[in-house]
């Protein structure tokens, strides 16, 4: 190498006038691809070219990739910048994490028309009408929320909200989308919205207890249909009526939408058709919908729709409205540290995510993890960064099994599901993560079987170890909660020594779906379990049922058996 460079140089030395040609040429090239680099603006990507990498990934809060409706136009986005940290992470950089440090004004003012200069872009599909105070007692914008403190956009939170039917969606914190139909709250000045959104720094997305909220105004003609209420049936008028449904209107023209826009637009969850008149409430121990009655006691037409029923004066037929029931919304650490560690055990697969956020709506209290999931905190579960003996959360999410790991802990809830749906399950979360779904590719390739042979056999001895190793356990089945929400959330919150507030576990049946439900929209066209593994599972179902019997338990459900 060294000789190379003395015979370069004493060429050079031989042929200045070649040596002087090249350096030009070199900084002309130089200054060019500058000069481009100036000219050139930040690419675009809009909605709808967007993959994986700008923002959408498969661990989605709340609905997973919410498909672009209504009207509404791909939004554009910038590509992001550095990581922004909001309160709930340590900051590595030098950036001033205090609102009060020097300059700080003047960044939040030009952050500020940065957002306003998006918003205004946005008036074909939302109209900005300003920050707005909010209090976590009592929340401005009172339907639906969901939180993703890692890619909330403007855009993702107005098109939740719109797929609702909510008129008003409001972003907080960077990171939090509420949506409503009314704004029921002070303005605040612009200065006070002033964190950028964490899926995109081109916009704002509210602050401490402030409001960033537009008016949807493609949705508004959308959201005074019915179609997005959930149906709960026929039910007797309770005794109490004017107590247990408290507003009430009557309505000569009376049909299902214009008793839920009624109930909606007073904020209430449940819409009651009485004949002529229309009632709204909340479910409580008065009105539990817990005893449905025949649907043809509420065969009455409707006098201003023909061709819709709305019940009787003594049967009323109910619908859940698109308004979020509060009641059993407000989480925190628990005051005090825990004497016990109560685990909430699970094979993966078999809904433990889904029972964390039944237990947490249940006591108020934000449950923990053996392990560490982002994505799920992310989502709203913050005991997930809690070390899992810090005592602070009411249950630690584990799916460890063997002696020392069941040992470490004072009482257990044990929660088993169908295997057949179990391994399902845990192989999309595997391979398409929290709501998403493995491909077909995967499910016709060798990672199927492999994953059953490896896996099957761990369903029955997770079971069974904590049957034989756990102090205190409390065995729930996934297909009984799903049947009987009620009833086994109360021994769950049992369990877990709180006191279960009745109107608290009715709130969470109407909350209980969350966002950590897959959509039925890809589910296999054929069954995955070739007759070899189904022997296989056979055997292991068996073994599990007769350890539970063993235990003066129940066996395992009847529908683990058909197969």
């Amino acid at each position: 190498m060294a000789k190379l460079l003395v015979k370069l140089q004493r060429y050079f030395r031989r042929k200045p006038v070649r040596f002087f040609t090249l350096l030009a040429l070199y900084l002309a090239a130089g200054s060019l691809v500058f000069l481009h680099s100036g000219f050139s603006g930040e690419p675009t990507v809009t909605g709808s070219q967007r993959g994986p990498g700008a923002g959408e990934g498969p661990g989605l809060p709340y609905l997973g990739v919410m498909r672009l409706s209504r009207g509404f136009k791909a939004a554009v986005t910038m590509p992001q910048g550095g990581r922004r940290h909001g309160r709930w992470f340590k900051s590595t950089s030098k950036e001033p994490t205090e609102r009060g440090k020097a300059g700080d004004y003047g960044s939040t003012r030009s952050r500020a028309l940065r957002g306003r200069s998006g918003r205004e872009k946005e008036e074909d599909r939302a109209r900005y009408i300003g920050c707005y105070v909010d209090n976590t007692r009592r929340r401005t914008l009172r339907g639906v929320s969901f939180f993703d403190y890692k890619k909330m956009t403007v855009f993702r939170c107005q098109d939740n909200c719109a797929e609702r039917g909510y008129l008003y969606a409001g972003l907080e914190f960077g990171a939090e989308c509420y949506c409503g139909h009314k704004v029921q709250a002070a303005n605040a000045s612009e200065s006070e919205c002033n964190m950028e959104c964490k899926g995109e720094r081109s916009n704002i997305c509210g602050g401490a207890n402030r409001l960033s909220i537009y008016r949807l105004e493609l949705a508004q003609e959308s959201a005074r249909r019915y179609g997005s209420a959930i149906f709960r049936g026929c039910f007797r008028q309770p005794d109490n009526v004017s107590i247990a449904l408290p507003v009430s209107q009557l309505m000569s023209n009376m049909s299902v939408d214009k008793c839920v826009d009624f109930c909606t637009e007073k904020e209430y969850p449940l819409s009651a058709l009485a004949g002529t008149a229309c009632r709204c409430g909340f479910p409580t121990t008065l009105f539990t919908l817990h005893e449905r009655e025949d649907e043809q006691l509420c065969a009455q037409k409707c006098a201003g729709e023909e061709f819709e029923s709305c019940g009787t004066a003594e049967y009323l037929l109910v619908y859940q409205t698109q308004v979020q029931d509060n009641r059993c919304m407000d989480r925190r650490f628990l005051p005090t540290r825990a004497k016990q560690l109560v685990a909430l055990a699970s094979f993966p697969g078999a809904g433990n995510t889904w029972a964390r956020h039944l237990i947490e709506l249940a006591t108020g209290f934000y449950t923990g993890s053996y392990y560490f999931d982002g994505s799920l905190y992310n989502k709203g579960f913050k005991g997930e960064r809690d070390h899992w003996r810090s005592g602070r959360t009411i249950c630690i999410k584990t799916h460890e099994s063997g002696q020392k790991e069941i040992e470490s802990f004072d009482s257990a809830i044990l929660l088993i599901r169908n295997p057949y749906k179990a391994l399902m399950a845990e192989f999309n979360r595997k391979y398409g993560g929290h709501i998403g779904f493995a491909a077909h590719a995967h499910w016709k390739g060798k990672e199927w079987p492999e994953f059953v042979a490896n896996y099957a056999p761990w369903w029955a001895t997770h079971t069974l170890d904590w049957l034989r190793y756990g102090k205190k356990v409390l065995v729930v089945h996934f297909e009984d909660l799903k049947r009987d929400l009620f009833v086994q959330l109360q021994r769950m919150v049992g369990l877990l020594g709180i006191a279960a507030c009745q109107d608290r576990l009715l709130c969470v049946e109407g909350q209980k779906d969350g966002n950590f439900k897959r959509s039925g929209l890809r589910k296999l066209e054929y069954d995955p379990y070739t007759p070899e593994m189904r022997k296989m599972i056979s055997g292991y179902i068996k073994t599990v049922d007769t350890a539970l019997k063993l235990c003066n338990l129940s066996g395992v459900p009847d529908d683990y058996y058909p197969r």
